[in-house]
């Protein structure tokens, strides 16, 4: 199997940690390696061969930090269009060095899993669904509980019961906290983390029948005699920015999902990431130096300055102390984050207009 690493976005509700220049994926948020090394860790478990897509202002430090990887195992977006055409770009990479019946994985660079063998279990079986069923396949995961900021997978229709595969019913987008509880009460759905498997002439069909327009892209691409020539960055900016859940997924005739045999988490938020950190008795978690807690309790202080920071008889609550700004937050409104986030870097952006 191929696997994909799709690292890219910009992670704007953990900002002041993440932020455009250096996004999530490339910080130690949760132990000594980055989320993208963790990524690739699980990766390499998956099979020899790894991809890496990400855009062109981040792939200094890709390359940095995933120094093992031959060169052109790294696929530079010239510019940022979407999820849908940075597979696209892949497959066709994959298509021109690689047999087009072999299953690829696509992964993201910026989720939590501690499971490794879970993970490669679910991925090894998504692989073999596809090839059997010529379908892409998806792995949903399990709710523990009623998530508003994830998309659902309805499920329904089983294709084999005792290894958890399924056909997919229909796709639901994040739902408000009622309609999730009754998502979870109901056990007919699993999370949707955006994890899918299919050979490139899997999705070369499924794009024939159900998204004539990226296929268009796919030839496109292909029509361009040499990978990372100026006619072939021209020939990608040209291609809109699309998300590959609603320009493919959603509108397949048909698709499979593995119920995942491992732990997941999408950091999305200082309260997701305050779950996966290790925490003291009293549910604290504290990065860096200077840091003076009196009475207090469930807080996540980080201090990336040399500065002190006293913290006193608070609790549900974010610090976070970087050279590129102070974050002081409730932790469960903390992915409120992503609106400061995007206007400072709008204002920033007129500034230099």
């Amino acid at each position: 199997m191929i696997t994909v690493i799709i690292a890219g976005g910009s992670g704007t509700r953990l900002w002041p940690l993440s932020t455009p220049e250096y996004p999530k994926h490339l910080l130690k948020l949760t132990g000594e390696r980055t989320m993208l090394q963790t990524a690739y860790d699980r990766a390499i478990t998956l099979g020899d061969t790894v991809y890496v897509v990400t855009e062109a202002s981040h792939a200094q430090y890709v390359r940095e930090q995933l120094a093992d990887l031959p060169d052109d195992s790294f696929l530079i977006e010239p510019g940022r269009r979407g999820t849908a055409h940075c597979i696209i770009f892949a497959l066709d990479v994959i298509s021109r060095r690689h047999d087009k019946d072999e299953p690829v994985a696509f992964i993201h660079s910026d989720h939590y899993v501690r499971d490794t063998e879970g993970f490669t279990r679910s991925f090894s079986l998504a692989a073999k669904v596809s090839q059997d069923h010529n379908e892409i396949t998806l792995i949903g995961v399990e709710p523990t509980f009623p998530a508003t900021g994830f998309g659902y997978i309805e499920r329904d229709g089983v294709i084999d019961i005792d290894r958890g595969v399924y056909n997919v019913e229909s796709f639901k987008e994040k739902p408000d906290y009622d309609t999730a509880q009754q998502y979870v009460e109901s056990g007919n759905y699993l999370w949707n983390c955006g994890y899918f498997v299919g050979s490139v002439n899997v999705f070369l069909r499924e794009m024939t029948q159900s998204a004539p327009d990226l296929l268009a892209s796919f030839n496109a691409l292909a029509a361009v005699s040499e990978l990372g020539t100026d006619e072939y960055n021209t020939a990608y900016l040209a291609l809109d920015n699309q998300v590959i859940d609603i320009a493919l997924i959603e509108k397949a005739k048909s698709l499979a999902v593995v119920s995942a045999t491992f732990d997941w988490m999408d950091v999305g938020s200082f309260k997701d990431l305050h779950d996966v950190v290790p925490q003291d008795a009293q549910g604290n978690y504290f990065y860096g130096e200077g840091i003076n807690p009196i009475d207090v309790e469930n807080i996540y202080v980080r201090n990336e300055e040399t500065k002190p920071i006293a913290i006193i008889g608070l609790d549900n609550i974010v610090v976070v102390n970087t050279p590129s700004g102070i974050l002081i937050a409730r932790k469960d409104v903390s992915h409120r984050t992503g609106e400061v986030a995007k206007k400072l870097q709008a204002e920033a952006e007129s500034k230099h207009a």
